[in-house]
C-alpha cells in the first residue's frame, strides 16, 4: 500500500474505531479480503504470466459455482481420456494464479496425469477482489465434486495452507477434500500473524482488532486460531511433503519448521536459494515434488528431532507478523 494511501487508510480507521469498533473491523475484514489486480505488473511479472498463459493456452477450462453467486475458475490438462490415470490439484498463492503455476502443471500432465489448476475467486480468469480462506476451501470442495477425487494436490503459499485446512476438514458444512498425498510449496502453518500484521499496519485498536478477528467467526464459522494447518498436518493421516527454503522473505521458514513437528507423515524438503515465488519452478522443487507423488518419502527428508528441536525455541504465537503476497 503506498505511503499516502495507507496514512489516508490509517486516518480513516481512526475515525471510525472512534465511533464505532465494529463497524471499524468489518471494514478492515473487507480491505484485507481485497485481492490485487490480476494484471501483471512490471516485466517480469508480465513474462511469467505471459509464459504461463502459452503453458495452458490448450487446457479445457471451466467455470466452479460457489455459494453467494461466486465463481471460480478451473483449468483441465489430459481430461476426458480413456484408462485409469493418476488426478492433480494445484492452487496458487494471494495474487497469483493458475498461469504462474504453470511449470509445475506442465511437469504434472507430462506424467499423463490428468491435472486440475484452480484460479481462486478474486484471481485470475476468476474475476472480482475478494477472497477468504472460507471461499478457497469452499473453491478446492467444488473442484472434488466436479472433477472426482484427486490422487494428490500441491499448493503453494495460501493454496498449500487452504489444501491443508480442506484436507483437516475445519470448514463447518464444507466437505473436505480426499487427497491421498499433499504438497505444500512455501505454506504458512497459521493465520493470525496475517491479521495481527494488517491490524499494525493501519492502526487498528485492540477493540476493533478483536472485532476484524470475530469476522472470521462470522464468515467461516470458525474462530481465526481454529485455521491452523500445522497443527493438522500432523492429524490428516495422510503423507504431507513440505517444501520451503530458508531465505523466503514473504513466509518465515519456522512455518516450514511447525510442519516439522507435526508428525511422522510430514517430510520437509529445503529448497534454499529459491525465496517464495521462484521456488514453484526450480527444477530441485519439480523433482521432488515428481518423486513423493510416485511414492518416495525419502527424499529431502529432515531428521524429525533436528527440526523439533528448532521449532520448539519459537512460541507459536510469536512467529514472525509480515504482511506478505500468499
Amino acid at each position: 500500500m503506498a505511503n499516502f494511501a495507507l496514512d489516508v487508510t490509517r486516518l480513516g480507521f481512526s475515525l471510525l474505531q472512534a465511533v464505532s469498533p465494529d463497524l471499524a473491523g468489518r471494514v478492515a475484514f473487507r480491505l484485507f479480503c481485497r485481492t490485487p489486480s490480476a494484471k501483471p505488473k512490471g516485466a517480469k511479472a508480465r513474462a511469467a504470466h505471459a509464459a504461463g498463459a502459452a503453458r495452458l493456452a490448450g487446457a479445457e477450462r471451466f467455470t466452479l459455482q460457489l455459494a453467494g453467486g461466486r465463481q471460480a475458475h478451473a483449468y483441465r490438462l489430459n481430461g476426458g481420456a480413456r484408462g485409469k490415470r493418476k488426478r492433480y490439484l494445484v492452487t496458487h498463492g494471494w495474487g497469483s494464479s493458475a498461469a504462474y503455476m504453470a511449470e509445475l502443471v506442465s511437469m504434472l500432465s507430462a506424467t499423463g496425469a490428468e491435472v486440475v489448476a484452480l484460479d481462486f475467486p478474486g484471481h485470475g480468469r476468476s474475476g472480482g477482489r475478494f477472497l477468504h480462506m472460507g471461499l478457497a476451501v469452499e473453491t478446492i470442495a467444488a473442484a472434488e465434486a466436479r472433477f472426482g477425487a484427486f490422487d494428490a494436490a500441491i499448493g503453494h503459499s495460501f493454496g498449500g495452507a487452504a489444501l491443508m485446512v480442506s484436507a483437516a476438514g475445519l470448514l463447518p458444512g464444507v466437505a473436505p477434500v480426499t487427497t491421498e498425498r499433499l504438497v505444500l510449496i512455501g505454506a504458512p502453518s497459521e493465520m493470525g500473524w496475517l491479521f495481527t500484521d494488517f491490524g499494525r499496519m493501519v492502526d487498528l485498536r485492540p477493540a476493533a482488532q478483536a472485532a476484524l478477528e470475530n469476522e472470521v467467526h462470522r464468515v467461516t464459522g470458525r474462530r481465526l486460531e481454529d485455521f491452523d494447518a500445522g497443527e493438522a498436518a500432523g492429524v490428516v493421516g495422510r503423507p504431507v511433503l513440505v517444501i520451503h527454503a530458508e531465505d523466503d522473505k514473504e513466509v518465515s521458514s519456522l512455518h516450514a519448521r511447525r510442519y516439522g513437528t507435526a508428525g511422522k507423515g510430514v517430510r520437509l524438503f529445503w529448497a534454499n536459494g529459491f525465496g517464495h515465488r521462484r521456488i514453484i519452478g526450480a527444477a530441485p522443487v519439480l523433482a521432488a515434488i515428481a518423486a513423493f507423488l510416485d511414492g518416495d518419502r525419502v527424499i529431502g527428508e529432515v531428521p524429525d528431532e533436528s527440526i523439533k528441536k528448532d521449532a520448539e525455541i519459537i512460541p507459536f504465537f510469536e512467529l514472525p507478523a509480515r504482511r506478505v503476497a500468499l
